[in-house]
């Protein structure tokens, strides 16, 4: 059809050699971006007078500030995604999105002296306080969510577009895609946190080598993409769809509407399962620093270590589940979308339900630290329900937006994870205050936690029994959703 898009012919594993391009874009910008991540928190709550000093702050504040810079680097994507929707294209918005936030990363690295020092301040719409830091700091995290919103919708888009209509491998090759994002994340603590941490290297050397990893991106896909991309992305989805329907910007259609209303109604139970997730930056993290037993023999482990758990079991496991989609999709037999999500969100559950276990095995005599087991359970458990949830909803959108929004509306999904990102920021900042209401520390006494534990088991406990309560609802509105749906699950074989 007149104005689709071409891309070279041939295929690698099954799957448009594109694919992999896209793999390796994406796997380097996520070692800039989950390398940054693992160091704020800590980088943040280091003392000014510690070896490898930081900036102070308590914990609250870091968690609050982690909250908000994860929420906006999602918030960005729905500016980003209309953008290159109806000027820009994708290729173009990556490239550029790739060199703001390479940037953003040598910001962060830059001597404080740099920019001179930023005022304390408070925000007061919200309720935080943020003390005293280097302009650059701050010069660095706007630049960092500005660079994300034009990337991170883009890239994904491209994925969906290498694939007609109804293409069996879809499902599977957006798992293969997140295997690129967790192979990054992997990487990114192995790097940015071996170096970080380090005092002799600090965590400005940390903060360089996330920006390394984002300008390897940029070149990645300036190098390669006319080879294996051909003419994807180039053009804005807008254009290419007024083109396909002969000049007429058409209105949506009834089965538009329906499928459009699928994505928000996911919107609330995909929220829910991100909120929980992303305690492995905040609260996860710290638990593995502050109550984590992490010494084997002689060697104790970077607690930046534990953010590689997640990454790697998704290379893992992510190819088992391409394969699975891909052969139950040429049978007839894939679960539909809101099936595959439901049961995300009860694996999820069961990973919470492992750190509740370590909050009790904490609970003897002195200052008694929880064995990694725990923690290592958790993050499988959080990855299976990742794999069943986040590339299955990158696929969802692909299916079900209309081309002239596909962009726009890939922005809207990530705006999922403004909401919890924000959500979970609070809720780990939340658990330093709830161990101290009387009611919390008589059920945590009941269970024979004490006090000083009655937050973690609140907040831990709190989110398991969510997650199955959203889990239920979701597996009793499945058969509707699915309606709405309009046969965009409905699969052919290659």
């Amino acid at each position: 059809m007149q104005n689709q898009v071409s891309f070279p012919p041939g295929t690698f594993l099954g799957h448009p050699r594109g694919l992999f391009l896209l793999f390796a874009t994406e796997m380097w910008e996520r070692v800039s971006y989950y390398g940054m991540r693992a160091l704020l928190v800590l980088y943040l709550v280091a003392a000014t007078t510690a070896d490898n000093p930081g900036l102070g702050w308590n914990e609250p504040q870091a968690l609050k500030l982690y909250a908000w810079y994860t929420g906006f680097v999602y918030l960005t994507p729905i500016i980003g995604g209309w953008l290159a929707d109806n000027y820009l294209g994708q290729r173009k918005s990556i490239i550029l999105g790739g060199l703001v936030m390479a940037a953003g990363q040598f910001a962060l690295a830059a001597p404080p002296a740099t920019f001179g020092q930023a005022p304390a301040f408070t925000v007061g719409l919200v309720g935080v306080d943020f003390p005293a830091a280097p302009m650059s700091f701050y010069v660095g995290l706007v630049l960092l969510v500005v660079g994300n919103g034009f990337f991170k919708p883009n890239i994904s888009t491209m994925v969906g577009d290498l694939y007609g209509q109804g293409d069996a491998r879809r499902d599977g090759a957006f798992t293969i895609f997140y295997m690129g994002v967790n192979t990054g994340a992997f990487l990114a603590p192995l790097i940015c946190s071996t170096l970080g941490e380090d005092p002799a290297y600090g965590w400005r050397v940390g903060f360089f080598a996330a920006g390394v990893g984002m300008l390897l991106s940029v070149v990645i896909q300036l190098a390669f993409a006319q080879r294996y991309l051909g003419s994807v992305g180039v053009v804005p989805g807008a254009k290419r769809a007024r083109a396909m329907a002969g000049g007429v910007k058409e209105p949506l259609t009834p089965v538009e509407r329906d499928r459009i209303r699928v994505v928000f109604v996911m919107f609330v139970f995909v929220m829910m399962f991100w909120a929980a997730f992303e305690q492995a930056g905040g609260l996860m993290n710290l638990f593995a620093d502050r109550y984590t037993d992490r010494v084997i023999g002689g060697f104790t482990v970077p607690t930046g270590w534990f953010q590689s758990l997640n990454p790697l079991f998704i290379v893992l496991l992510g190819p088992v589940l391409a394969w699975l989609w891909s052969w139950l999709g040429q049978t007839g037999r894939n679960p539909a979308t809101p099936v595959k999500m439901y049961i995300g969100l009860f694996l999820v559950a069961v990973g919470f339900a492992f750190l509740v276990i370590a909050v009790f095995q904490m609970q003897g005599s002195g200052d008694v630290k929880t064995g990694m087991i725990w923690l290592v359970l958790a993050y499988l458990f959080h990855t299976l329900g990742e794999l069943c949830i986040s590339p299955v909803g990158l696929s969802m959108i692909t299916k079900l937006a209309p081309l002239r929004l596909a962009s726009l509306m890939m922005g809207v999904w990530f705006l999922i994870n403004f909401f919890a990102n924000t959500l979970a920021g609070y809720i780990g900042a939340f658990s330093e205050n709830m161990g101290e209401y009387p009611w919390m520390i008589s059920i945590a006494g009941d269970f024979g936690v004490r006090p000083e534990h009655a937050g973690l088991l609140g907040i831990f406990g709190g989110i398991t029994v969510a997650l199955v309560v959203f889990g239920v609802l979701l597996w009793t509105l499945s058969g509707r959703i699915v309606g709405w749906m309009h046969g965009a699950d409905d699969v052919r074989s290659a």
